[in-house]
């Protein structure tokens, strides 16, 4: 696939510096671009790349424009590079050559409805009387479980299961080895010591336009839904266990844990490794920092908090703040405690 400076910039709503017929055929790095690559420069840290990149076209941001300049590249000026050379990502993809058909190798049960243009790979399994919508691609050696139903346009990659009843929207994507519908951690103690396990009757249910990462988890419900809603991003190695509620567009980074009955409302960004205990609520907007372990409900929208126990962003400053003084003051007390005591004695 071939684009041009001029339709680059048409397509990004960006205005051109330089040559209008300059071609492009591949996106890259600014780093490693070479001659007829499409790259972008957002962050401040990769300036230095501007003399080096040879970028045929580069996607720069108005600040970058006007104090910098590259010899080698062709600029296409716009408020947010990054959002737009994923567009352009977009555009490179969707136009790539998809394949359609069900791979000879493919296992379709009885009862099983398969959707126009849809792809099954080899040794995909397809359970009775799940449902793929139009246009789905279900990659090689993928399980989908009896009675699931996929929506249309979805991507279901290599090795993923999404075991029975479950529901996946329109447009999602769910990356390799992800299993959806497991069973919920649920085991009820008894008075003999042992511990005896609770049903897992319920399903999980993913809305559209939403991206799972590689080697998710995401447990059904002991009853009802585990709900994953619309526009949710998920990155590699999450956890969301039985009965959790994930808000529209909330994004949560990698290994991060979600205990049961946990709900996460809308438009939240949680960072990696972060921890909750179960029925808690996170309020709209919420931003948590790493490693954060969230103990109790966050109930004001649109704080940041980071920490273990969770506070407030600039409370868990303050606390970092008094923990790295801890040696000195340790140090000064001993000498006061020893000052009393000499003072002590001499009496």
């Amino acid at each position: 696939m071939t684009l041009t400076s001029a339709q680059i910039a048409e397509l990004t709503g960006g205005r051109l510096l330089g040559k209008s017929d300059v071609p492009v055929t591949r996106l890259a790095e600014i780093e490693n671009a070479r001659a007829g690559d499409l790259s972008f420069l957002s962050n401040p840290k990769y300036l230095s790349y501007l003399e080096t990149t040879e970028a045929s076209v580069l996607i720069v941001s108005h600040d970058i424009a006007n104090a910098h300049h590259s010899p080698q590249s062709t600029f296409v000026v716009v408020d947010d590079p990054y959002s737009a050379f994923s567009k352009c990502q977009q555009i490179f993809q969707s136009r790539q050559p998809i394949k359609t058909g069900v791979h000879p190798l493919a296992h379709i049960s009885a009862g099983a409805q398969i959707g126009m243009d849809v792809m099954v790979g080899a040794f995909a399994y397809i359970g009775c009387d799940a449902q793929i919508g139009t246009g789905s691609i279900i990659m090689e050696q993928a399980f989908v479980g009896a009675g699931t139903k996929i929506g249309a346009h979805t991507q279901i990659h290599n090795g993923v299961r999404i075991l029975h009843d479950c529901e996946v929207g329109n447009h999602c994507v769910i990356h390799a080895n992800t299993v959806v519908g497991s069973d919920g951690f649920g085991f009820a103690p008894q008075k003999e010591g042992y511990y005896t396990k609770v049903a897992q009757n319920g399903i999980v249910i993913i809305e559209d336009h939403v991206e799972i990462g590689a080697c998710c988890t995401i447990d059904r419900a002991t009853i009802s839904a585990t709900r994953i809603r619309k526009g949710v991003k998920l990155d590699n190695l999450v956890h969301i266990a039985h009965n959790v509620e994930v808000g529209a567009h909330t994004v949560i980074a990698a290994q991060t844990g979600v205990s049961g009955s946990t709900h996460i409302d809308k438009n939240c960004v949680v960072a990696g490794q972060v921890g909750f205990a179960g029925h808690v609520y996170v309020a709209p907007g919420s931003q948590i920092g790493g490693q954060t372990g969230v103990t109790h409900s966050l109930k004001e929208p649109g704080l940041k908090w980071n920490g273990t126990p969770v506070a407030t962003y600039m409370e868990s400053q303050r606390r970092n703040s008094v923990a790295r003084r801890l040696p000195e003051l340790l140090k000064r007390l001993e000498e006061l405690e020893k000052r009393l005591a000499n003072d002590g004695s001499k009496e």
